[in-house]
């Protein structure tokens, strides 16, 4: 279904509530499942549906500027996501090559039994996970859970972890205990 305003042209340039609201009218009358997420701008209203939205297994809620511009590979909004801080033992790592002397991620094993890899480390948590032994030899390659190539964590680097506690295994390493 086409917009009732034809000629609108390219409205990223736009602040986000007047693109918000020519999304609306897009969908106006377009049947589920295609459907916008609730908004809302009030302070009192987005901590009380970010914590009922966790029982219904919603990650997190997203805040995004009022006035701000839709700026193409530019990050101008903050996702929320539940989490919690727990203890997890590292069982792999990618980097420690040839060339690198630190490692660029962690696999850690969340307390459910997920298996989440880290986005990449912070130079001064590389510089601390680096002193651990790491698994040498053949048996030491692995697979991340998103296919990616490792080498196994020695046992005993257990890291804390702020951890998603939806469906999706995101983790940020908060620091290394050892």
């Amino acid at each position: 279904m086409a917009h009732p305003d034809p000629n609108l042209g390219d409205v990223r340039g736009r602040p986000y509530t007047e693109r918000r609201r020519l999304m609306l009218e897009l969908l106006e009358h377009v049947p589920p499942p295609i459907q916008a997420v609730p908004a809302t701008d009030h302070r009192e209203t987005a901590p009380i549906w970010f914590e009922m939205l966790q029982q219904q297994g919603i990650e997190g809620i997203v805040a995004k500027g009022a006035s701000s511009t839709y700026r193409g590979g530019q990050r101008l909004w903050e996702k929320v996501r539940h989490s919690e801080t727990v203890d997890a033992p590292v069982t792999g790592f990618t980097g420690f090559t040839g060339t690198e002397a630190r490692p660029r991620h962690l696999i850690v094993r969340l307390p459910d039994g997920r298996i989440a890899r880290f986005q990449q480390l912070t130079p001064p948590l590389s510089a601390q996970v680096a002193l651990f032994p790491r698994g040498t030899g053949p048996a030491a390659e692995a697979r991340t859970p998103d296919g990616k190539s490792c080498r196994r964590a020695s046992e005993g680097l257990v890291v804390e972890v702020e951890a998603g506690t939806t469906r999706h295994a995101v983790v940020t390493v908060v620091r290394v205990h050892g």
